[in-house]
């Protein structure tokens, strides 16, 4: 296996620092740019480069040019749907203005290419369930809109620059490191409130279904990305189908015992259904999804139990 000299935005997050430990243990090495606003000092491997830099800044043009980077993964982003409604000038200026002084700085350093973490929430809802990379994308929160407003602008630097590139569209991704790193999401946040004897609300009546994704399939998606010569996007999910209320009886399950939930009002024009089509990742990347969500959560639930005690 070729040794790359690789850059991780983000590397201090759930996903990102994940992925940086896999990369370091492949012998590659590694550098981290994260302002830590949700990122993580702790999640750091020690062996990576660390920079404390916000991806917006104009320190990146040094970072790029002094680290010679061959491959680039970009992860780094404002993170929270919800909040995206509320601020969508904010969500922009990091997930495409970000994005972009990232981007220039690729291309301005001879980086080989960029792998870009967007979203299965670019789609929007769609009557084709699970929804495959050809489905025309209608994002419904301002997070998604400039998700896909970033992934045009890949396209267009491929197009008219030629800085290769490939689109990783995750669907709901689970596991160690989300909620403690500020990225949360719902099978995270159920356990971590049943592990410390909290109650979970769950909005509306639970029937709303996701895609859920263990965080080290993921992993191994945009891994194998680097390998790869192609330019465009690729879903990274189960293809399954799983509403909130077997979310719930799964962790029950996991734990033994019936946590406690409530339900809460529905959010504002929330998303209904949700399911990633992932054959075209076989496809091309020889990849799918091996860890189901029995096992996903007992994982989960051992690595919440455990910095529960540790803390």
């Amino acid at each position: 296996m070729i040794k790359e000299n690789i850059s991780v935005t983000g590397g201090a997050g759930f996903v990102g620092s994940t992925l940086v430990d896999e990369l370091i243990r492949e012998g590659h090495r590694v550098s981290v740019i994260d302002s830590l606003i949700t990122g993580k000092r702790d999640y750091i491997n020690p062996q990576a480069d660390f920079f404390e830099v916000d991806i917006c800044s104009d320190k990146i043009n040094k970072i790029f040019k002094e680290g010679g980077f061959n491959i680039v993964f970009h992860l780094a982003a404002q993170i929270d749907p919800r909040y995206s409604v509320e601020h969508p000038e904010i969500d922009n200026q990091v997930n495409v203005f970000g994005g972009l002084n990232i981007l220039r700085n690729c291309l301005d350093n001879n980086v080989d290419k960029i792998i870009f973490a967007s979203t299965a929430a670019v789609y929007g809802d769609t009557n084709q369930v699970p929804t495959n990379e050809e489905v025309l994308p209608y994002p419904m929160y301002p997070y998604g809109i400039h998700k896909l407003t970033f992934e045009k602008y890949l396209s267009y630097y491929y197009k008219v620059y030629g800085q290769k590139y490939t689109i990783i569209r995750p669907a709901n991704i689970y596991g160690p490191r989300q909620y403690k790193g500020g990225e949360a999401g719902v099978v995270s946040i159920f356990i971590d409130n049943a592990v410390h004897g909290r109650k979970s609300v769950m909005s509306g009546d639970g029937t709303q279904t996701r895609d859920f994704v263990y965080v080290d399939d993921v992993i191994q998606a945009l891994v194998k990305a680097m390998n790869f010569n192609y330019m465009g996007e690729i879903n990274v999910g189960t293809g399954v189908e799983t509403n909130l209320l077997q979310i719930v009886d799964a962790i029950d399950s996991a734990m033994d015992q019936n946590i406690e939930v409530e339900h809460g009002p529905a959010r504002p024009a929330e998303q209904m259904r949700s399911c990633l089509d992932c054959q075209r990742a076989k496809e091309i990347l020889n990849w799918e999804s091996k860890i189901d969500l029995t096992e996903g959560i007992k994982r989960t639930l051992e690595w919440s139990r455990n910095k529960f005690a540790y803390l």
